[in-house]
C-alpha cells in the first residue's frame, strides 16, 4: 500500500500541532508558518492554516448512523483501533461525534468505528477491522 496525501484547513497551527502529535500520536514532519505535516498511520497530512475557515455542517448517512461530511480518516487494525478508541476515551478533551461502535455486525465489512473533531473542527473518522479483507467486502 502506498500512502495518501491530504492538505486540509486549520485555524490555529500550534493548536493543530498538539492535537495531533500529543493526542493522536502523529510524527510531525516538515512545517512553516502557514502549513504543518504529519505523518497519521502512515499518510502524509499537510494542515494549512486558514484563519477565514468555516466547519462544514453536511451530513449523510451510512447504515443507521448519521455522518459529517466531508471526513477523512484512517482504516486500521483492530487491536490498533481499540487502542486508539481506549486514548480518546480517556483524553477529557475528545469532541466525539460519535463514541467508538461497531457497524455493520455480522455483515461482509462489519467494522468498528469512531468520529471525532480536531480543535479546528474538521471531522475525522478511524475504523477497525479484524482482516483488511473486509474493507472492500461487498
Amino acid at each position: 500500500m502506498t500512502p495518501f496525501h491530504l492538505a486540509f484547513p486549520v485555524r490555529d497551527l500550534q493548536e493543530t500541532r498538539a492535537f495531533y502529535h500529543d493526542v493522536l500520536g502523529c510524527t510531525p514532519g516538515r512545517s512553516s508558518e502557514t502549513w504543518t505535516d504529519f505523518n497519521l498511520f502512515g499518510h502524509q497530512m499537510s494542515a494549512h492554516l486558514r484563519k477565514d475557515m468555516q466547519p462544514a455542517h453536511s451530513a449523510g448517512s451510512v447504515g443507521k448512523d448519521i455522518v459529517p461530511i466531508p471526513h477523512f480518516g484512517v482504516v486500521l487494525m483492530m487491536d490498533d483501533w481499540k487502542a486508539l478508541a481506549a486514548k480518546l476515551e480517556a483524553y477529557d478533551g475528545t469532541d466525539w461525534i460519535m463514541k467508538p461502535s461497531l457497524r455493520f455486525e455480522g455483515e461482509a465489512g462489519e467494522q468498528a468505528t469512531l468520529f471525532i473533531r480536531d480543535p479546528s473542527g474538521n471531522a475525522l473518522e478511524f475504523k477497525g477491522f479484524t482482516s483488511m479483507d473486509q474493507v472492500f467486502a461487498t
